[in-house]
């Protein structure tokens, strides 16, 4: 360890920021070193502050529901409770964010989210230059059609509705007079002048000419794409005669590329497994390729080996005749840690850890902040970094954010409210608070979200001793999940985030069900929500299609003008058994179906360090899962063994059968440690823990036990 002032740094971290870091910004190591310090000095017990006031609430919170577990709930009553405690507080006159110097792609562009592990530099490269996917690509490889492809040659035949479907889509993208996309023959750029034209070589004009925003000329002086725009969303129409869809075409079309991931969340939380200091470094390392744009990665492909970097904006001639730029990255969100965890890569004057969240917001701005000195390729063109802040509880913790997001802006000589803050509402108390969360960070705020999972762990945990809640499934046809949803919408739209901020929904966790995917996901757009999180580029290329279909900023005006926000009564409404019978075969079902997906995500996690992939489920069918959904399924199960719905035994039993299925299931992985029969597991051990102390886990999060074991399992095998 390295020491500092009033901090000890592990070497390693110690030496990555100073040789990495501060040489390319002209920063001084000590000086950088010191004001860290201060700042650890301050906020480590702001912090620990804060955690206590959230196990007070919670023990308070618990002794209410034994007292009043023999009756319902008297809604008056417990409110009356609520706000006693100052678990729901007192909200404040209207008013309006003040957000300033927001990018686009936050402010006025509506559109899919991607959010990836930041310590996989070829996913986090993928999802960055997934600004643009290929329509024909992902209707041809997915389920979009309402099939899947057969064998690795290519079909002719799927080739052709494939390339009908993205015509059809093309005549509601961009409507021609009288005509369809499948009738034109011909696109020719003439004197500057766009001309489509029909086999009978009639000349067909665009409904809308202004939809046209430019085009782009190949080295032989021939047109090659087309670029058109609608909702604030771009598309590419492809031309090429000598490729081997577009000679096949009448047009020579050889593909359609859409504007797919607008932006992407690169993730330092849910989806990653950063245990310590040099996983924090690789965390770090990859953000910061990121940032400066030379973030390289090699892998195999096909028996290839194939080098991936970030793509470059491409440049293209307006229909007016002048040359701009258009993007080919998606804008990128960091996401940091929460409040509650610690980190061993820094240690404070007592020995202590440092919270992770401190280190993280400090360090991630520093190398965020490399983007201002870039000429092209910027990440933000308004001087803005965008943190994405999880799992605060209430306006106190957004409040405590904010202020040590301005300490971060101090330290590295930023102008106030340069950090812009996502506000994730996943937790209850920021629910039932998200009007006052907002207004404690009203200069900031550029994001806020709901996300059923985390959200769900939190009600379950929150409501722990009210009683057995219904199965996974069930609670999200409650009345809290429908008035959560539309709360957040509407108390976003209220406090004036419309063209300042985004507004999101959650992740479609089912990465190999598109179509389904199409037929649901529109609902978010629907909603008034202006962007949602997706899985994978291709989920981003489908999902875009349905911003063209619908106008959010009509939605939202709707919204505004006449709809009410979700009641707060509905919100307090717990999603409870009550009564309701289940039979052994459904509680079983249910049990067998929780214990499988943790096993199949904790194994992942623990023994190869992997925070996101995508686990088959009990039914073989792949589910994206990160500790969001460990977290509900694992309080889920406490819950029941809570209340006597099903015994600890009858849990283990379930586990001990799981593992041998998972073990099954993971049975091609040559770095995969079975579990079944393995009284070393230590993956193992973590799921028992999550489980069976699930009720003592700090809100029912996972990372405690999770950190622990995967920190024993590096003891072990170092």
């Amino acid at each position: 360890m390295i020491e500092q002032k009033n901090i000890k740094i592990d070497s390693n971290l110690f030496n990555f920021i100073n040789t990495e870091v501060l040489n390319g910004l002209n920063i001084n190591s000590e000086d950088f070193w010191n004001g860290f310090s201060d700042i650890v000095d301050i906020y480590y017990k702001k912090n620990n502050d804060l955690l206590h006031i959230r196990k007070n609430l919670q023990s308070k919170i618990n002794d209410w529901y034994v007292a009043h577990r023999s009756k319902d709930i008297n809604l008056e009553e417990y409110k009356k409770f609520l706000k006693e405690i100052k678990y729901i507080v007192n909200e404040g006159p209207e008013f309006k964010i003040t957000t300033s110097n927001v990018d686009k792609e936050i402010s006025t562009i509506c559109g899919p989210q991607l959010v990836v592990p930041i310590t996989n530099a070829r996913f986090a490269l993928n999802a960055v230059n997934a600004r643009w996917g290929s329509f024909y690509d992902a209707l041809y490889g997915t389920d979009a059609l309402g099939d899947m492809p057969e064998g690795k040659s290519y079909n002719s035949e799927r080739g052709g509705r494939v390339v009908k479907f993205a015509k059809s889509h093309l005549d509601k993208f961009a409507p021609l007079l009288n005509a369809s996309w499948n009738e034109i023959n011909k696109i020719q750029l003439i004197k500057n002048n766009l001309i489509l034209s029909s086999a009978n070589n009639s000349k067909i004009n665009l409904e809308n000419n202004d939809q046209i925003i430019g085009w782009r000329i190949n080295k032989e002086s021939t047109l090659s794409e087309l670029i058109l725009k609608k909702n604030n969303l771009h598309c590419r129409i492809l031309l090429n005669a000598n490729d081997a869809i577009g000679r096949n075409d009448p047009a020579n079309i050889a593909d359609v590329l859409v504007e797919s991931a607008i932006s992407t969340i690169l993730d330092c939380e849910d989806s990653v497994a950063t245990v310590d200091a040099d996983d924090k470094i690789l965390a770090y390392r990859n953000w910061l390729g990121l940032v400066k744009g030379d973030l390289q990665t090699e892998f195999k492909k096909n028996n290839q080996v194939v080098t991936r970097t970030l793509n470059d904006d491409i440049k293209f001639t307006t229909n007016k005749g002048s040359e701009e730029f258009l993007k080919t990255r998606s804008l990128m969100l960091i996401r940091n840690v929460g409040h509650l965890m610690t980190t061993p890569a820094i240690l404070n004057k007592d020995n202590q850890e440092i919270g992770e969240g401190v280190m993280d917001a400090i360090i991630t701005t520093l190398i965020a902040t490399y983007d201002f000195k870039k000429e092209t390729n910027k990440n933000s063109e308004h001087k803005s970094i965008y943190i994405v802040k999880p799992k605060m509880h209430g306006p106190e913790e957004v409040e405590f954010t904010d202020q040590l997001f301005s300490a971060v802006e101090s330290l590295l000589d930023l102008p106030k409210s340069t950090i812009k803050i996502g506000i994730m509402d996943e937790e209850r108390r920021t629910s039932v608070n998200l009007k006052e969360c907002i207004r404690a960070a009203k200069s900031r705020v550029a994001f806020i979200n709901t996300g059923f999972l985390d959200r769900t762990g939190d009600e379950i945990h929150t409501a722990m001793q009210a009683g057995s809640f219904l199965k996974k499934a069930d609670m999200k046809n409650a009345p809290w999940i429908s008035s959560y949803e539309k709360r957040n919408v509407k108390i976003g739209l209220d406090c004036g985030l419309q063209g300042k901020a985004q507004i999101g929904k959650g992740m479609w966790a089912m990465p190999d069900l598109m179509g389904e995917m199409m037929k649901q996901k529109i609902g978010h757009p629907k909603s008034g929500a202006n962007c949602a999180w997706v899985p994978s580029p291709t989920a981003a290329t489908l999902h875009a299609l349905h911003y063209h279909e619908v106008d959010v900023k009509e939605i939202q005006n709707n919204i505004l003008e006449n709809e009410l926000a979700g009641s707060l009564d509905d919100l307090l409404t717990l999603p409870l058994l009550k009564g309701q019978n289940l039979s052994e075969d459904e509680i079983m079902r249910e049990v067998e179906n929780n214990t499988q997906g943790i096993l199949g995500y904790v194994v992942r996690w623990v023994d190869q360090g992997i925070g996101c992939s995508k686990v088959l489920d009990i039914n073989n069918i792949g589910l994206m899962e990160d500790r969001a959904t460990c977290r509900i399924s694992s309080q889920a199960l406490a819950n029941w063994i809570e209340h006597g719905i099903v015994s600890k035994d009858q849990v283990l039993r379930a586990f001990d059968k799981m593992a041998k299925i998972v073990d099954d299931q993971n049975s091609n992985d040559t770095n995969y440690i079975p579990m079944a029969d393995n009284d070393n597991s230590i993956a193992f051990k973590a799921a028992k823990d999550l489980v069976f102390d699930g009720v003592n886990q700090p809100s029912g999060y996972t990372e405690p036990i999770l950190h622990r074991r995967r920190l024993e399992f590096k003891l072990q095998n170092n």
